[in-house]
């Protein structure tokens, strides 16, 4: 059984984002006014691991302390001086040949998850995420300048064959997308 510090430390590290002090306080079953001993007691915990508590008014969230930043620079940049790699480059072509294109187009054209590759592409400013003008709940994803400059075109026009792969992506996953949403007979 974690200790209250521990199972809050686990819920932050999991949760990646805020989580509101009222939600910590039901998952972990204290009182309200038992919160602040919790908070300071993982923040004493914390110390010199390179991890800190954030805290708002409504609000705490793990991230990572001051003291650390040189380290994950480095990681950023050694992310950013890798190749991009086929799954990227898969990811990619997507989302230019689409003219734009949400995470379950992409894995629908590639079989598999896109999650690392569209992370991959983001960091890097390739591509950008926009609401999804047909559907709110999704990010639709294109190009960046970055990209067009990365592949040394002005535009998606001069994509290789790009109206007529352009055109045949879209029927196929508009076809594919409504196929599934409809009922089966």
């Amino acid at each position: 059984m974690l200790t209250p510090p521990a199972a809050l430390h686990a819920l932050l590290f999991a949760s990646g984002e805020p989580i509101e002090k009222k939600r910590l306080v039901a998952f972990l079953g204290i009182k309200e006014s038992e919160l602040t001993l919790v908070l300071n007691a993982l923040t004493n915990m914390l110390k010199g691991t390179g991890e800190m508590l954030i805290e708002s008014e409504s609000e705490i969230e793990l991230r990572t302390s001051p003291e650390a930043t040189s380290l994950i620079k480095k990681l950023r940049e050694s992310e950013l001086a890798r190749d991009l790699g086929k799954a990227s480059v898969e990811t990619l072509a997507v989302i230019a040949y689409q003219t734009g294109a949400t995470r379950g187009e992409i894995d629908w054209v590639r079989g598999v998850n896109s999650s690392t590759s569209l992370r991959t592409l983001l960091i890097r400013g390739l591509i950008e995420g926009r609401e999804d003008e047909k559907d709110k709940r999704r990010i639709r994803y294109n190009l960046t300048t970055e990209a067009f400059a990365h592949l040394g075109i002005a535009n998606a026009s001069e994509l290789p064959r790009a109206e007529e792969l352009g055109t045949s992506a879209s029927a196929i996953i508009e076809e594919e997308m409504t196929a599934a949403v409809e009922p089966a007979e």
